[in-house]
């Protein structure tokens, strides 16, 4: 089977599952439908409090400045029980990613559905990823982002294709260049990585007000359509 082949039918399959929902990267909340019982409901019960009170620390101080024992004594456990369930303060900020990528693979995932041009999905990405900011805060909004820079971070999602918002994003661009819209030697999971992390990035970095940065994005979404668009 033709590698081209073979990729686009990778890309398919996840999609499809992020598409049904069916990832299995989801928000501890979630368990809470299979109705644990007894020690398991327990420590589900106490690793939502540990989650939960590193949240509120990390939204106070950001995860660089966190205090371990401001963490546990709001939690109300002891300090072993938080490195039992997250080796690392890291490992929180992950499991805040996953769940911040769940949500948006479900929200682009519907997006797509009616199959848009390919230039309204990248911008539909950039204004979902960006309104998250408002619920998880500016100070963990950026140090979400910047864990995917992060020489220390948790092994993450695998492949790229694992990663649902890149799976869903590259799935996108290989429609389009399959119609003629991009350049036919485009790669499409490279190039849905190149634009992720750039953009990534670039919310990271820059600090100017509001109406300034949506001028950048808006100049990196016409960026990358002129670096992909068939000419």
């Amino acid at each position: 089977m033709p590698a081209e082949v073979r990729q686009q039918q990778s890309l398919k399959n996840v999609i499809d599952k992020c598409q049904s929902n069916e990832s299995r990267y989801v928000p501890m909340t979630a368990h809470a439908s299979a109705k644990p019982l007894g020690r398991q409901a327990q420590r589900l019960e106490t690793r939502q409090r540990v989650f939960d009170a590193a949240m509120a620390e990390f939204r106070r101080s950001g995860v660089a400045d966190a205090d371990i024992g401001e963490i546990i004594s709001t939690a109300g456990v002891a300090r072993g029980t938080f490195y039992f369930h997250f080796p690392t303060k890291e490992h929180v900020l992950e499991e805040v990613e996953r769940n911040l990528v769940t949500r948006l693979a479900g929200d682009v995932g519907r997006f797509v559905s009616s199959e848009p041009e390919l230039w309204s999905t990248l911008s539909e990405v950039v204004r979902l990823v960006v309104a998250a900011e408002s619920r998880l805060g500016a100070r963990l909004f950026r140090d979400v982002l910047a864990l995917h820079f992060s020489q220390t971070r948790p092994p993450g999602f695998g492949k790229p294709t694992d990663h649902p918002l890149v799976a869903l994003v590259a799935g996108e661009i290989e429609r389009a260049r399959q119609q003629g819209e991009v350049r036919t030697e485009a790669d499409a999971v490279n190039s849905a990585l190149f634009f992720l992390l750039g953009f990534y990035a670039l919310l990271v970095t820059i600090h100017d007000s509001k109406p300034a940065r949506a001028r950048v994005l808006d100049e990196f979404v016409a960026s990358t359509r002129r670096g992909l668009e068939a000419r």
